[in-house]
């Protein structure tokens, strides 16, 4: 089983809200997660993505690949060095 790391949709329309979940690849957009790691509300000014890091962290060394947008938004959070 492939695991990755994406966004699962929750809002209703037009009014968009995400979880951050390792899922099985193949699942559907909405079908059920192994773990739920945070949430992404694009609506909000401040504070749009909230994510366990550690969680995060423990499931990309055991192999998940994020996926396009959850990497970006992780590398838009992390604090410049």
């Amino acid at each position: 089983m492939s695991v990755r790391i994406r966004l699962q949709r929750i809002g209703r329309p037009k009014r968009p809200y995400y979880r951050v979940v390792a899922i099985d690849q193949r699942a559907k957009r909405n079908g059920k997660p192994i773990e739920i790691l945070g949430q992404y509300d694009p609506i909000l000014v401040e504070n749009k993505l909230s994510v366990k890091m550690e969680r995060f962290n423990y499931w990309i060394k055991t192999g998940a690949k994020p996926s396009d947008t959850v990497a970006s938004l992780i590398k838009k959070q992390q604090p410049a060095e």
